[in-house]
């Protein structure tokens, strides 16, 4: 039996998951554009519900793909002398799939748990001032909360302001992205583990892979300097 049909239409599969992803990518920039700019709460709550629609997209073709796959490899392996029904094959499987569905699998959904963890570093880095009236306390506040930002625009490595930040998922520190990969880089070729550079964190093996770009800490910055 050949399968060239069958890898060619997952090979579109997995361009429709490209586009998705993009998707998502617009919508998260979105949301953080409408925070920046103050926008009403209700409009960025919009951006949230749609990156739970492409997350629930992105889950169903992700159980397409494996249904299918898993078709092809039971026939390969079982070798069966008739050609099979591989529509209705891959339908059951997809259908044994998605019963097992639940809102938790969207929530754990990678960039769905970035875009809610940036959503909630924006909200601090651009709060709405507080209208309670007293403005010289309120002074007091916001002189402190922008120190305490500066503070964190600083790079635990060079000991400058990030233009690139990163932020490590595991223990929350940031760093410039280029010092950060230039260590493990160097770590990696005398084979030994990196440790959080940032003073008092116990985190010993920081990896590439732990790192994702830190747009909130970056608008922030960007948005200090026009200041």
């Amino acid at each position: 039996i050949s399968f060239n049909c069958v890898d060619s239409s997952l090979s579109s599969l997995k361009n429709c998951q490209s586009y998705i992803n993009t998707g998502m990518d617009i919508a998260t920039h979105v949301a953080f554009d409408l925070v920046e700019s103050f926008n009403d709460v209700e409009d960025v709550n919009s951006m949230e519900n749609v990156m739970l629609e492409y997350a629930a997209m992105d889950r169903e073709l992700n159980h397409y793909m494996r249904a299918i796959e898993e078709t092809v490899n039971q026939i390969k392996r079982e070798k069966p002398e008739n050609i099979p029904d591989l529509k209705c094959l891959v339908k059951e499987k997809f259908t044994a799939l998605e019963s097992k569905n639940s809102d938790s699998d969207l929530q754990r959904n990678e960039k769905y748990v970035y875009f809610k963890d940036q959503l909630k570093e924006m909200r601090k880095q651009f709060c709405h001032p507080s209208d309670n009236g007293n403005e010289a306390i309120e002074q007091i506040d916001e002189d402190i909360a922008v120190t305490q930002s500066q503070m964190n625009f600083i790079c635990p490595i060079t000991q400058m302001e990030m233009k690139r930040p990163v932020r490590n998922k595991v223990c929350g520190h940031t760093y410039e992205e280029d010092a950060i990969l230039k260590i493990i880089q160097t770590r990696k070729q005398q084979k030994k583990e990196v440790r959080c550079p940032k003073i008092g964190c116990s985190h010993t093996n920081v990896k590439e892979s732990d790192l994702v770009p830190d747009e909130a800490l970056k608008r922030a910055i960007d948005s200090q300097n026009k200041q």
